[in-house]
């Protein structure tokens, strides 16, 4: 079975409700002499008439534990029930003969149209008339499924015009609750907003001519100003722009127009109109709410939602400050959240990029700067000396000629305290010097590591250069010797050619 809430069972005098096909969506209760359940959430029996939507267990999808009651003849129940789904109605044991229908979600009854409405949209997913036959029980699975799907006709009657089934109808499947930041700011901001059917580019690039077409649909008065607070692009090529109008008085004092009257300025049909030909399809204010306005929202359900999933999505909210739940009906707004969240994040990330940019720029000056500070340094070093050495020699020809004057004594006795105290072995010269000493050291050993130098006694040079020289004739002599022996081999080799050739003229 596909969507089955609940299998007849077998007892007596059920023939025709087991006649019914079980398949598909079960009925929400049945009579004894009807051909086939629809939304059944538990067995018929045959005692009496049940309700239209009666039953006692949720299974599939929950619709609560039906509309009616088990007792005879009695009407649609009045109360949310506690099941799963966003559709349920309470169950209400042992009502009376005539009951009022009450409003969805627990509401005081609402107006008879509506009250009409409820019932054909029960009749239609219920017991429907439209064919007179088994067929009935085949279209009210096929309007219970459009009705979780929240679009399409149900057709139930042959007098009747068929139920418009809307996602927003209390059986509809495909709901859920998200979350949305609350603005902060005020009325006097008068920050409003327009959504463009533009790309950002395009509404960048005509700026300009978008503030003077927005100020001739404000009736191009001199004192109104219209200034473009923030441009943000939106999915699906459109664009949205936020504007506040300064209003300058005769006075001289100025003013932003409130967003509320500026907002039901542009609601008017003829500027609505004007604001279309630019291409704008949709305003909106953009201030925060009230307390009393947020306590409203969050007690009264919006339609179609369920108040149990309603309350725990109020518990669930992670920042109840900033954020308030907002029901989500249906894949295109799933889908067109989903768009605004994958815009948002590649906003984010472009600024991460720029700020990374900024970052590695602000190291590289960083770097330079530094470089810079300690240039100065040592430049500021160089000139304090050279300054010092002026002032010492135009001192001295300033007191050439003048006795030394008694500070000046004293001046003398302390530098020549300092002097002493300098030269004293154990005091700062002779650890100066010892550091003076390491220093000379290691420069010597680190020049002798890196220039890699070795020096000769003269006396062994000049023993090393005889000896190499007597080699060097040694190597000559031996080499005369060998050239003799050579040309005594070839004399012998001459000599034997000319013996074998002699001896061989004989013999022939």
């Amino acid at each position: 079975m596909a969507f089955n809430f609940g299998a007849p069972s077998g007892t007596s005098g059920t023939a025709a409700a087991t006649a019914a096909p079980t398949g598909g969506f079960g009925g929400f209760g049945t009579t004894s002499t009807t051909a086939g359940s629809a939304f059944s959430f538990s067995a018929p029996t045959n005692t009496g008439t049940t309700g239209l939507f009666g039953g006692t267990q949720n299974k599939g999808f929950g619709f609560g534990t039906g509309f009616g009651t088990t007792g005879t003849s009695t009407g649609l129940g009045t109360g949310l029930g506690t099941g799963l789904g966003f559709g349920g109605f309470n169950t209400q044991q042992q009502q009376q003969q005539q009951t009022t229908l009450g409003g969805l979600f627990g509401q005081p009854t609402q107006a008879p149209a509506q009250s009409n409405q409820l019932i054909n949209t029960a009749s239609a997913l219920s017991a429907p008339t439209l064919l007179g036959d088994e067929r009935d029980a085949i279209l009210a699975k096929w309007n219970q499924l459009q009705a979780f799907w929240g679009t399409g006709k149900g057709y139930f009657n042959n007098n009747i015009p068929p139920v418009e089934f809307t996602q927003e109808n209390p059986f509809c499947r495909f709901k859920a609750v998200g979350y949305s930041c609350m603005p902060n700011n005020k009325d006097e901001d008068g920050l409003v907003v327009l959504v463009f059917n533009k790309k950002e580019t395009d509404i960048r690039s005509q700026q300009q001519q978008l503030v003077e077409s927005l100020h001739k649909v404000l009736g191009g008065n001199q004192t109104l100003t219209v200034n473009v607070e923030g441009i943000k692009t939106l999915p699906d090529d459109q664009t949205e722009v936020v504007i506040y109008v300064i209003e300058r008085s005769p006075n001289g004092t100025s003013r932003r127009v409130p967003a509320t009257t500026l907002y039901t300025h542009f609601e008017q049909t003829n500027i609505k109109t004007q604001l279309q030909q630019l291409g704008v399809t949709l305003s909106m204010t953009r201030t925060e709410l009230s307390p009393a306005q947020v306590k409203q929202l969050l007690q009264n359900p919006p339609a179609g939602v369920d108040p149990i999933i309603w309350e725990q999505a109020k518990v669930d909210n992670p920042d109840s400050e900033k954020l308030i739940p907002v029901p989500m009906v249906g894949f295109k707004e799933l889908l067109r959240r989903l768009k605004v969240q994958d815009q948002m994040t590649k906003q984010h990330q472009t600024r991460l990029d720029i700020i990374s940019e900024d970052i590695g720029e602000l190291q590289k000056n960083q770097t330079t700067t530094m470089a810079k500070i300690a240039q100065y340094k040592r430049k500021l070093m160089d000139l304090s000396h050279r300054t010092l050495q002026v002032l010492i020699k135009q001192e001295i020809q300033r007191k050439s000629g003048y006795a030394i004057q008694a500070d000046e004594e004293q001046l003398r006795v302390q530098l020549d305290t300092i002097q002493c105290e300098l030269n004293a072995p154990t005091q700062f010269k002779g650890r100066l010097n010892e550091l003076m000493s390491q220093i000379r050291m290691q420069n010597h050993f680190g020049a002798v590591k890196s220039e890699e130098r070795y020096y000769i006694d003269a006396d062994l040079l000049r023993e090393i250069k005889q000896h190499l020289k007597q080699q060097q004739e040694g190597l000559s002599h031996l080499i005369s010797i060998i050239k003799d022996d050579l040309e005594d081999i070839k004399l012998v080799e001459h000599g034997l050619n000319e013996t074998i050739h002699i001896r061989g003229g004989v013999f022939s």
